[in-house]
Order: C-alpha cells, then sequence, then structure tokens
C-alpha cells in the first residue's frame, strides 16, 4: 500500500500532498456555503439546487476570467493571499452587470510543483471573494503539472454562475438620453493593464516595501490591492431605484466597455475631472509620458464600475453608496448621437 503513488511522485506528482492540500482548504470552502449547495469539495462536480420557487423566469448568467499578469507580481512579491479575491471579482462583477446574482464560483489552480502554502493562500483569498460576493466556492480542480510552469508560479481561472429573473436583466435597452452615468469608484488597478503596469514598475526601480508615490501604502501594497467586489452595493441600488444599465471597467477601459451596453443611436459624454483619480493612475501616466486618452483605454483610472440611472434619482444613489463606504460620483449624461457617431467622448 506505501507503494501506491511512488512512481508519479518521482515523475513530480505528489498525491498524497494533493490530498493534504484538499484537507486544508475545506474550512474555506465551507464557510462559503450558502442555500442551494448540496455537495462538499471532493466530488466529480458540485452540486447546487436552485429554488425555482423565488423566480417566475430565471435566467442563469455565465462568466469566466482570469488575473492576466498581475500574477507576476504576486510571484515576484511572495504575496498570495488577495489574489484570489481578484479572481472572484473579475467574473462576479461580469455578470452582475446583467442584473445577475453569484450563486456559485468554481476555480482552476495549476502549478508545477504544490506549494502548500502558496496555495492555501491562493484559496483562502477566493473564498474571501466568494464570501463578499455571497455565493458558495462550489468546487474546483487542483493540477500539479510537472516541467509546465516555472519554479514558484502558477496559473489561476474562476467560472462563476448567476441567475436573473428574465423581466429584470439589465441590457442596456432602456437607456435614455439624460440618463445619468455614476462612477463607482475602483480600489486602484484592479487586474487589468499589469503587463504595462510591470514595465513602469521594471523602469521605475522602486522596491516592494518602499513607500508608494502620492500614497501612505507601500508598492506591493498599491499594486497587489484586490478588485472591489460590488455584489451587495449595486443590489441595493436596484431593489429600489431602475438601473437601466452597468458597466464594469475591465480591459479595455472606458473606450471599449462602456459602447457594449450603448445602443447605436446613443452616445456617453464624460466629465473626466469629476471623480478622484488614485496615485496609482498619475504615477503610471508620468512615468509613461501617457495622455489621459490613452489612459482610459487600458485602466480603469478610478472608475470600476458603471450605473446609468434616471437623472432624478441620482442624490438618492449617491447617498446610498456613500454610506456603503463606495464612493460614487456623477460622471456624465447619455446623448443623442452627433454625426461622429462616437459612443463615448471624454470630455477633457
Amino acid at each position: 500500500m506505501a507503494q501506491r503513488g511512488e512512481s508519479y511522485k518521482k515523475a513530480g506528482v505528489d498525491i498524497e500532498k494533493a490530498g493534504d492540500f484538499v484537507k486544508r482548504i475545506k474550512p474555506y470552502v465551507a464557510d462559503t456555503h450558502i442555500k442551494g449547495v448540496m455537495t462538499d469539495i471532493g466530488g466529480f462536480g458540485g452540486l447546487f439546487k436552485l429554488d425555482i420557487q423565488d423566480f417566475r423566469e430565471p435566467v442563469l448568467v455565465a462568466s469566466t476570467d482570469g488575473v492576466g499578469t498581475k500574477l507576476k507580481l504576486a510571484f515576484a512579491f511572495d504575496s498570495h493571499d488577495t489574489i484570489g479575491i481578484d479572481l472572484v471579482a473579475m467574473s462576479v462583477n461580469d455578470i452582475l452587470v446583467q442584473g445577475a446574482k453569484p450563486l456559485f464560483f468554481l476555480d482552476y489552480f495549476a502549478t508545477g510543483n504544490l506549494d502548500l502554502e502558496r496555495a492555501e493562500a491562493v484559496v483562502r483569498g477566493i473564498a474571501r471573494g466568494c464570501k463578499m460576493a455571497g455565493c458558495a466556492l462550489l468546487g474546483g480542480e487542483t493540477a500539479e503539472m510537472p516541467d509546465f510552469y516555472p519554479p514558484g508560479e502558477y496559473d489561476l481561472s474562476g467560472f462563476c454562475i448567476g441567475v436573473v429573473e428574465n423581466r429584470q436583466i439589465v441590457d442596456g435597452r432602456s437607456i435614455r438620453p439624460g440618463d445619468a452615468i455614476i462612477g463607482l469608484a475602483s480600489s486602484g488597478l484592479h487586474a487589468n493593464g499589469f503587463s504595462l503596469v510591470r514595465k513602469v514598475l521594471s523602469n521605475s526601480k522602486l522596491n516592494p516595501e518602499d513607500i508608494f508615490p502620492g500614497s501612505a501604502k507601500t508598492v506591493k501594497e498599491v499594486l497587489l490591492e484586490p478588485t472591489r467586489i460590488y455584489v451587495s452595493e449595486v443590489f441595493n441600488i436596484m431593489r429600489d431605484i431602475p438601473v437601466n444599465g452597468m458597466v464594469h471597467i475591465t480591459g479595455g477601459g472606458f473606450y471599449d466597455n462602456i459602447p457594449r451596453i450603448v445602443q447605436s443611436e446613443l452616445s456617453t459624454r464624460i466629465r473626466f475631472g469629476s471623480w478622484e483619480i488614485p496615485p496609482v493612475m498619475s504615477w503610471i501616466r508620468n512615468e509613461e509620458d501617457m495622455s489621459w486618452e490613452d489612459m482610459l483605454q487600458v485602466f480603469n483610472c478610478g472608475i470600476g464600475f458603471i450605473l446609468v440611472i434616471p437623472p432624478e434619482h441620482i442624490e438618492d444613489v449617491l447617498s446610498r453608496l456613500g454610506a456603503m463606504d463606495c464612493p460614487a460620483w456623477d460622471i456624465g449624461r447619455v446623448v443623442r448621437a452627433d454625426a461622429k457617431n462616437e459612443s463615448v467622448v471624454v470630455e477633457f
């Protein structure tokens, strides 16, 4: 019996260690369980029972994403306890745009050699992200793949399933001229643009423990600040106030994401400077000598999520978001498209 798995272990895959890892993460996974979860981790598939009595016409919404080369900084700084929050956020914020409530999340963690402490820290962060989003960590996959990844590195991807009532899907079709554009603060860089961020960091010669320019935090803390999860804030607003459209400002910044919900006959006018720009954004711009137009194409520049609402609800929405410790600003309006037919016009 002691010989079982020895040949595989010599090839670089430790089955016994994988079993220990499952035992380590079980408490974190169990802590995310919500109504509907029917299985613990370890099975071939996770079971979730949707209570259809809560819906007239439920529609499932799915999304998958990773965290890109932000992982490279987690490796370089040897800091792995928040990258899992990023992983959850990138998917749950995407389905939130359509009004979907996250139900459960699945993760994929792959590495060349399983480091139990590092892997546990990653999954602990994923579980924290799931708790923030109000969804269950239903299961996942841990793959030990010798010679496939450099020592000390791993890859992550995540998968989220949510549900929305058919008649309550938010798809932008109800957006009208005059609607207000409310920008919700980002927590920083989130998980986009890190190929450029790493280039800027390398040229700057800053060290991980240095105080970041314009901040009281270290370089490591600022650059690895996890992505804000907007689920509780958005559902608080949607409970009483009509939301005609939503945008997750992710890869592609303002110019690529806002057009995804705006009908061809409409345009958005964004007032640059109507919100607070985080120091990390100004640092990148100055170090790389970028224009703000270029910055808005790559980064969130301080706005991680957008709500499009009727203008009479502006004060109520801003007040609610402020009470939930989510800074937000009235940053623009929806107008009829002009001859240029641009979906996004930023007024500097």
